[in-house]
């Protein structure tokens, strides 16, 4: 794949061998975004556990100080008084199964995070083939399966954001965008990694943090000394 001038350019700020400290690290990833509109900084963190044991998991949410500088559209499955709470809190749509059946006979996608109370995950689970391979299955680790839907609604419209290991064992997530500068973001990581660090499962062995780069949407990956984070 053929990589852009402004990328090319941005290469040459890093050094390739070198592991940063965060306040560089996050500095040269401002400096890095170089395209017209304002790129999100994002965290990769390949993590020294096995994803495909139950007892090795690492999920949870956090919401980050400064927020994540995105407008969040919630989706809240709910039912009676439920529907009128969350409308009130801030949510983008509230119901039960017209909205199931939007999502099966239309496609219809125009959400970023589903939260649903406890009573509607029978009825959430008939779409979870779909739902789960876009990362938006409410889950109660995440807050996401709850009784208060204002409260996960004020959460996740603060920058609350959900962590979690992919098949390759790496946590993908956004901390910010480049307008926030190194400060902010440098805020939002600490809360993130104090999250994933706490997560940290007892049957996880030898090292924890294998790996942890930043990086703007269209910039090159800056690696971070991870042993300087744990």
């Amino acid at each position: 794949m053929r990589k852009g001038k402004n990328y090319l350019d941005s290469a040459k700020l890093i050094e390739k061998s070198k592991l940063y400290d965060l306040d560089e690290a996050l500095d040269l990833a401002v400096k890095t975004a170089k395209a017209k509109f304002d790129e999100t900084i994002e965290v990769h963190v390949k993590l020294g556990v096995d994803s495909r044991h139950a007892d090795q998991q690492v999920r949870g949410a956090i919401v980050l100080p400064h927020g994540t500088g995105k407008t969040v559209r919630v989706l809240v499955f709910c039912k009676g008084d439920n529907v009128k709470i969350a409308e009130d809190a801030g949510a983008d749509y509230a119901g039960g199964e017209e909205l199931v059946a939007k999502i099966q006979n239309e496609n219809w996608f125009d959400f970023d995070v589903v939260v649903a109370t406890p009573d509607m995950m029978g009825l959430v689970g008939r779409i979870g083939r779909v739902l789960g391979p876009k990362g938006l299955m409410p889950n109660p680790k995440a807050g996401t399966v709850t009784p208060d839907v204002a409260k996960a609604i004020a959460d996740i419209k603060a920058g609350k954001i959900e962590y979690r290991l992919d098949k390759t064992n790496i946590i993908h997530c956004p901390i910010g965008k480049k307008s926030f500068g190194p400060e902010k973001l440098a805020d939002n990581f600490n809360a993130l990694m104090g999250a994933i660090i706490k997560a940290k499962p007892a049957a996880a062995k030898g090292q924890y943090l294998k790996s942890v780069a930043v990086a703007s949407t269209m910039g090159p990956g800056i690696k971070l000394n991870p042993g300087k984070l744990s």
